[in-house]
């Protein structure tokens, strides 16, 4: 059995989707009401994989919203997310992945040190951050991406944006030991994690996101955009493919120029018979073929009877346990997306 603990991508959203989740008294709700809510499990998924094999899991949302941490309701946010945990490990569930801010949350603010939830003890192997088939995912878009638009990646130059956070560094390692690009930009806030992960790579250069922009062929954004940075989109290459790692996907409406290229980054395509509505409140483009890269790993860990925690901890993804994602993501009918936002 696995799981999946997600959440919604603003309090507009929750009211608009609570009666299709289940929970119509929290439609007229506002954001203290939201913030003593309970995690809810509101979705059985059946999965049937390309190979024939079929798995079961369960949806829970964890009631969690971004303009909890905007308004630093950090208490609520930490508390919602140890409360999804403890409430999918007591379904049973053997192996279950922490979606969009959920694992963000979980590293930044140390919750392992938080492993009693009233009467449950937490047992971290239970849970993956689904950030290793992400990090794969971005990867194979690069790569199938640039071809499709005509660049050479042996010539190319590539910045990473969020280079030192678990998947932008695990991008990077990609980058140098398999994409084999010329160059790559590192770009991140914290100066000390840029130069040890400088050091631990053996290659690329810190640059400010400024400098990096104009001389980057293709762009991996992995970081949140902070408010009132406003990107100049005629300062990019042409063409530049761009990919949107973040979460929620906001470049494509943000950034929109001529031979600028943005693509929707950790999502996979699927001809999978998935049984499940919760797709059609997320947001994506064609629920019933795409989802989150990070809950697919949580997928593929259940086919394979991996019930481990197979991403977890920050900087922890290795080339080897990516190519292993990999390999069971294609064995089981998983694609990365390769579409541009709005074509």
């Amino acid at each position: 059995m696995f799981g999946l603990i997600g959440h919604l991508t603003s309090l507009e959203h929750a009211q608009a989707v609570a009666k299709d989740l289940g929970f119509p008294e929290y439609a007229d709700q506002g954001l203290d009401f939201w913030c003593s809510a309970p995690p809810q499990t509101v979705d059985h998924i059946k999965v049937t994989s390309i190979t024939g094999q079929q798995i079961e899991g369960y949806y829970v949302e964890s009631c969690f919203l971004p303009e909890m941490l905007a308004t630093r309701r950090i208490k609520a946010a930490i508390r919602k997310i140890l409360n999804a945990m403890a409430h999918a490990q007591k379904q049973g569930i053997q192996i279950t992945a922490l979606g969009g801010f959920s694992s963000i949350i979980f590293e930044e603010f140390d919750l392992h040190q938080n492993k009693q939830v009233r009467n449950i003890e937490l047992d971290f192997d239970r849970f993956t951050t689904g950030n290793t088939h992400t990090a794969y995912i971005i990867c194979r878009q690069v790569e199938e991406g640039a071809a499709k638009l005509g660049i050479d990646l042996k010539k190319a130059t590539v910045a990473v944006v969020g280079a030192t956070g678990d998947i932008g560094s695990a991008v990077c390692r990609w980058m140098g030991s398999r994409a084999q690009i010329s160059d790559l930009l590192l770009v991140a806030r914290n100066q000390e994690r840029l130069q040890n992960l400088q050091a631990e790579l053996g290659y690329g250069k810190i640059l400010s996101l400024e400098d990096a922009l104009p001389q980057a062929d293709i762009v991996v954004w992995v970081a949140s955009m902070p408010k009132g940075v406003e990107i100049d989109a005629t300062s990019l290459k042409q063409p530049c493919l761009l990919i949107d790692g973040g979460y929620p996907k906001n470049l494509g409406t943000k950034i929109q120029a001529p031979g600028v290229y943005v693509m929707n980054g950790g999502i996979v395509e699927h001809s999978l018979d998935i049984d499940w509505k919760i797709m059609n409140i997320v947001n994506m483009d064609a629920p019933a073929r795409q989802l989150f890269a990070c809950f697919a790993e949580a997928m593929l860990l259940e086919f394979e009877k991996l019930h481990t925690n197979f991403s977890w901890g920050r900087n922890q993804i290795t080339i080897e346990k990516m190519e292993q994602i990999g390999q069971a993501s294609l064995k089981h009918g998983f694609r990365p997306l390769l579409s541009f936002v709005g074509s």
